[in-house]
């Protein structure tokens, strides 16, 4: 029966452990924008691209004369794996019958998948939630306007932009249904006004307030593979529930409803948004000669207060089991001095959490080399060191919180709950080279190196992401004198293995990790794919 508030904590966290796929920002920033600054690696901040310098650096707007659109289309692929094995010494509970996770296909169910597989993207629609696409590329979408007047030298812009999205979901029987079953994290910049000037013939600045929209959800089936609960499962076979005869009634009830380590205990669904979250941009390039370009651009952080609403629906057998336990002499006794679970079939409510969009600076250069040739190279820092944890406020006191409270009273009271992450910030570094092979077509390769921000200990399938290399190439071609087209082929690939209980947002093992850890002692295997292929078009009017 103390496994009830071991599974309520776990249920708690489960909804914080969801949040963890925003460690997805750092993998997800600059990968859904411009076909040209993909192609070179995101090197671009001192050679931005057309409409897009709102994001990259708002003092290369003075290089678009007249009024100017521009559109941008964003084809990506994503490619998720995960596979689930056990160890030589994989001994979980030692207890005959419970061996091995069914996950692994090694025990009770010989044909089990132990592999996980999506390429199913998700989006989040304000107001909704979780989009779920038809399987195949998504499409992503940007677009916006630039006007300056001849012989002035202000440029006023504004575009639509996604800084950050990623999103995916899989099939209902998919082993990694547990984290998650479906999962967005998405910042859409609806409003982005912003002014370049050109101070004189080597100098410009820019800046720009950028309002947005940040949502988060995800849908999640949840288990606990846990010593205790191979315990309770043992218990019940011996008391002989599937002949319904309990030995200690009234005393003691255990066979309300099938419980163990393998089995389902319900679904949780979480969705969180803040609809205006503004922040400022801000850009300086320095041209000195004709052939040296710097430039640097910084983007503000943003404190977000995101709400939304939770839902926890139990599986008959889970909800049975307590429901019974309580019925029983002695488990009322226990429930009522540890807060133990009443066996409800849900819970719901509303959900709160304070979080900071973390700022972003980045710096680099861009050098005629040769009349034929431009070299670009660029280093970037985002403060992911913000996230060291995420705390949530409930609209009121809940029955697993109470118990959390129990086991971990630094990290929940009866209506909040601290899940500490760790995150640390990064310098990434880019480079991109530019082919002039003609007076209208430009070819182009890149390279970005983007390590991880998610500590060793701190990660899960939910967020696949290691150090990854995204390899870029593209071209630039201007059909007349007011058109310009820019198209690129990108691939990104992060591989990660996750030896077993190294990390407790996915595989600790131990009896007192109250983490949510669906693959208790596991080694995990994640690999993250991800094709993208865009194409630009901006033109005068």
């Amino acid at each position: 029966m103390g496994q009830a508030s071991h599974k309520r904590h776990m249920l708690a966290v489960l909804i914080a452990a969801g949040m963890s796929c925003g460690a997805q920002a750092q993998m997800t920033q600059n990968l859904t924008l411009h076909p040209k600054a993909l192609a070179l690696g995101n090197a671009v901040t001192a050679d931005p691209p057309g409409l897009m310098a709102i994001h990259y650096n708002p003092a290369g707007l003075t290089k678009l004369d007249g009024r100017q659109l521009e559109v941008n289309l964003l084809s990506i692929y994503l490619d998720i794996d995960a596979d689930f094995y056990a160890d030589d010494d994989y001994e979980i509970f030692g207890i005959s019958g419970l061996e091995k996770d069914p996950l692994t296909g090694k025990q009770r169910d010989p044909v089990a998948n132990s592999s996980s597989h999506t390429n199913n993207v998700a989006l989040y629609v304000p107001g909704y939630g979780i989009l779920r696409l038809p399987p195949g590329p998504a499409v992503a979408p940007s677009a916006g306007i630039s006007i300056k007047s001849p012989g002035s030298k202000l440029t006023f812009a504004n575009a639509f932009y996604l800084p950050m999205a990623a999103g995916f979901y899989r099939d209902k029987n998919d082993p990694g249904r547990y984290q998650p079953q479906a999962a967005t994290l998405q910042r859409t910049t609806y409003l982005s006004p912003t002014v370049g000037y050109e101070i004189n013939d080597e100098w410009s600045v820019g800046a720009g307030i950028h309002l947005s929209h940040f949502g988060f959800a995800a849908d999640q089936y949840m288990r606990a593979p846990n010593m205790l609960m191979g315990v309770a499962e043992v218990l019940q076979e011996a008391f002989n529930c599937e002949s319904g005869d309990e030995p200690l009634q009234p005393w003691l009830a255990l066979c309300g409803g099938n419980v163990g380590p393998w089995d389902d205990i319900g679904a949780m669904n979480l969705n969180l948004q803040e609809t205006i979250s503004p922040t400022y941009a801000l850009g300086v390039m320095w041209e000195p000669t004709d052939w040296f370009r710097w430039g640097a651009s910084y983007t503000s952080e943003a404190d977000m207060n995101l709400k939304g609403q939770f839902e926890i629906q139990y599986t008959d057998d889970w909800s049975g089991f307590w429901q019974s336990v309580n019925g029983s002499i002695l488990g009322a006794i226990t429930s009522a001095i540890l807060s133990l679970p009443s066996g409800a079939p849900r819970e719901a409510g509303n959900v709160s959490m304070d979080l900071v969009y973390p700022q972003h600076f980045q710096t680099g250069i861009s050098v005629d080399v040769h009349p034929k040739l431009t070299l670009n190279a660029d280093v970037g820092w985002t403060d992911f060191s913000q996230w060291d944890a995420f705390n949530f406020q409930f609209d009121r006191n809940l029955e697993f919180l109470n118990a959390a409270r129990i086991l971990s009273p630094d990290n929940a009271t009866s209506d909040t709950l601290r899940l500490p992450l760790g995150f640390k910030s990064q310098w990434n570094w880019a480079f991109g080279m530019e082919f002039h092979a003609s007076s209208r077509l430009d070819l182009r390769a890149g390279v970005e190196i983007r390590d991880s921000v998610i500590p060793d200990d701190q990660r899960s399938i939910m967020a696949p992401f290691g150090g990854a290399n995204l390899y870029s190439i593209g071209m630039g071609y201007r059909w007349d004198k007011d058109t310009e087209i820019d198209m690129n082929l990108s691939y990104l690939q992060s591989v990660e293995t996750i030896p077993a209980n190294t990390s407790c947002n996915v595989n600790c093992a131990n009896i007192t990790n109250i983490i949510y850890n669906p693959y208790a002692d596991l080694t995990v295997k994640t690999s993250l794919r991800v094709v993208m292929a865009g194409l630009s078009f901006r033109t005068k009017f």
